[in-house]
């Protein structure tokens, strides 16, 4: 994120898109990380998309059960969740809630998007198709980041021979080659 913001002084806009998002756990933590080191006053958006309207329904939702939060420090809690009465549950407050939009996309169909993105989580999600799509969607990934955009994968996944595009940051991570 520090290099993200670096790059984007000139603009103060910056753009993430977590692919496969599921029941919002992963947008929700991308979206605290961006609030907490970028200036609110930045224009900054994270688009969360999944195939699965039910599951996209939950992230919209944003509530989620005390301990499926465990992980999150006190202080995050009480920044960005509130205790729903009697139930055991918190909901995501509406600060957070507003620099994301869910939509519901399949990865195999035309993508809505016009502009480009600094970073794209697709973790867990390429286990899911064979080798020939998985390459197709590495080159439309490419092709809609940012130059020296940032991709993020799932432990269980690797680029293969399919990086042309992309160099390894980490296991995980991968930065777009110029």
């Amino acid at each position: 994120m520090p290099e993200v913001i670096r790059q984007h002084q000139h603009d103060k806009r910056v753009r993430i898109w977590s692919a496969g998002c599921s029941t919002g756990e992963e947008p929700y933590s991308i979206a605290i990380i961006m609030r907490e080191m970028i200036n609110p006053n930045w224009n900054t958006k994270l688009l969360a998309s999944d195939l699965d309207s039910n599951v996209l329904n939950h992230a919209k939702s944003g509530i989620y059960r005390k301990d499926q939060l465990k992980t999150v420090s006190e202080p995050r809690l009480k920044k960005w969740f509130c205790d729903r009465t009697n139930d055991n549950q918190v909901k995501v407050k509406d600060s957070l809630k507003k620099i994301i939009t869910f939509n519901q996309l399949n990865l195999l169909h035309e993508w809505p998007m016009r502009g480009k993105f600094d970073i794209i989580f697709c973790r867990n999600v390429m286990i899911y198709f064979d080798q020939e799509i998985r390459k197709r969607l590495i080159n439309r990934y490419a092709k809609i980041l940012q130059s020296n955009g940032y991709l993020f994968i799932g432990h269980s996944e690797n680029l293969h021979n399919n990086n042309r595009y992309f160099k390894p940051l980490g296991r995980t991570i991968y930065q777009q080659i110029n």
